[in-house]
């Protein structure tokens, strides 16, 4: 399916689904916890059906209810049954690195971990390693490749392991299943470089809820977990996706709208929520209601580049941030980047491709991106390499382009905003959804 933009605003009020995030890890937690679990507010996408999918496999019931906006976990008290089939997390990473984990819980039998295309091109043996120093038994299935598909049985032990802290779901991924070890043994999680920390804080976070309790020190390179815990199931809500939340307010930003997006958490671990001061101190006009839930923008305000963005625990936000620095005066240079490159796609090497199309001025290296703001930007019919937030973010771009953007195989958006074309036509934006 292509999608059309062209120039455009956005006026009224919005609001964007629940996380991904943590929809994935309270499905995934209630099915591992003891009891019922009430999820309030799920993000029916794909990747959060991915998990919920997951967890059936593992034996859970789950019952959704469209009406009520809930799912209801009936949990397995730490004792996940051998998949029947072969686990398939579709596209969904953070799915994959908790369901690695979780298998390594089995004792009985083996569980097979697949995706698609794109998962099964991205690497998993930093987290297979780590598991592997802790009693697992983990196989990938291809000689020479580190990616799934993936073979793992238990049993997990205690002792110590090791991440490069490159991709933070692999530690997440390790948590939960180290508390459901027996009384008396306990993981310790050493990491040399985290990236993305506040994922696993996140994680960290929902655990808590759950009842498990997880050792971290202040700089998020060393992770304790003592064993013998039993997650409770409970009643959880999903707060916003911040991460979604950063395309309609890009988009208000950059074009003469005034929008309120309601429905919005400040409090939790959600990184992404950065996107909102980073803007504000490119220029953007931003009323933050923490009280109200809500923010309300006053776009179309000239915006500056800044000289410096780390992007270490937000690396999701570069596509929306960049297209900001494509509208602003000035450069805008991105840092940390090394781990956005092996998402869903290359991030850097796409959204520069694609914002060059478009006329940008847009510098990469391996591990930065300069954007030479303020250029006059035109429509072009551009791919979103099956990519949902590089689809979103050239969406947006079109709404203060010249011209009309084309952007194809648009339906991959439904992967973490399902509804996203319809959320913000609702508020004026004119996007046309046509088939190939």
């Amino acid at each position: 399916m292509y999608a059309y933009s062209k120039r455009g605003s956005l006026n009224g009020s919005l609001a964007v689904p629940g996380s991904k995030s943590s929809t994935i890890r309270a499905v995934l937690f209630g099915m591992l916890a003891d009891g019922t679990t009430v999820i309030h507010n799920p993000l029916p996408s794909k990747d959060g059906l991915a998990a919920l999918k997951a967890a059936r496999d593992f034996g859970a019931e789950v019952v959704v209810d469209d009406a009520a906006n809930t799912w209801t976990v009936t949990g397995l008290n730490g004792k996940p049954r051998v998949p029947e089939n072969v686990l398939d997390t579709m596209n969904s990473g953070t799915t994959t690195s908790f369901v690695t984990g979780i298998c390594t819980l089995l004792t009985d039998g083996w569980a097979v971990i697949t995706g698609d295309g794109q998962i099964r091109r991205r690497p998993w043996r930093h987290e297979t390693n780590a598991l592997t120093e802790l009693g697992a038994k983990c196989i990938h299935t291809r000689p020479g490749c580190d990616c799934p598909p993936l073979v793992i049985q238990g049993p997990l032990h205690g002792g110590v392991c090791h991440l490069p802290g490159f991709n933070s779901q692999h530690i997440s991924g390790i948590l939960a299943p180290a508390a459901l070890l027996p009384e008396g043994e306990s993981v310790d999680i050493e990491v040399e470089n985290p990236l993305e920390a506040l994922y696993v804080q996140l994680t960290v976070d929902w655990l808590k809820r759950f009842g498990v309790t997880v050792g971290n020190t202040p700089d998020y390179r060393h992770y304790h977990v003592d064993g013998g815990q039993k997650l409770t199931g409970c009643d959880c809500l999903v707060a916003s996706d911040w991460s979604g939340v950063a395309f309609p307010l890009v988009a208000a930003v950059c074009t003469p709208s005034e929008l309120t997006i309601t429905d919005v958490e400040f409090n939790d671990a959600q990184g992404d929520k950065a996107v909102v001061d980073i803007l504000i101190r490119m220029g953007a006009d931003i009323e933050k209601d923490i009280a109200g839930h809500r923010l309300t923008v006053h776009g179309g305000k000239p915006l500056h580049g800044l000289s410096e963005i780390d992007m270490n625990l937000i690396p999701d936000s570069l596509p929306a941030l960049s297209v900001a620095a494509a509208y602003a005066e000035g450069d805008t240079h991105f840092t940390s980047l090394a781990h956005v490159r092996v998402k869903e796609t290359d991030r850097v090497a796409v959204m520069q491709e694609m914002l060059s199309a478009c006329g940008a001025d847009v510098d990469i290296t391996a591990d930065s991106m300069t954007v030479h703001g303020g250029k006059p930007l035109h429509g072009a019919s551009v791919s979103s390499h099956d990519d949902h937030r590089v689809a979103m973010a050239m969406t947006v771009c079109g709404l203060f382009a010249d011209g009309e953007m084309r952007i194809d195989n648009a339906e991959c958006a439904a992967v973490s905003f399902p509804g996203f074309y319809e959320t913000l036509n609702k508020a004026g934006a004119g996007f046309e959804l046509k088939e190939n």
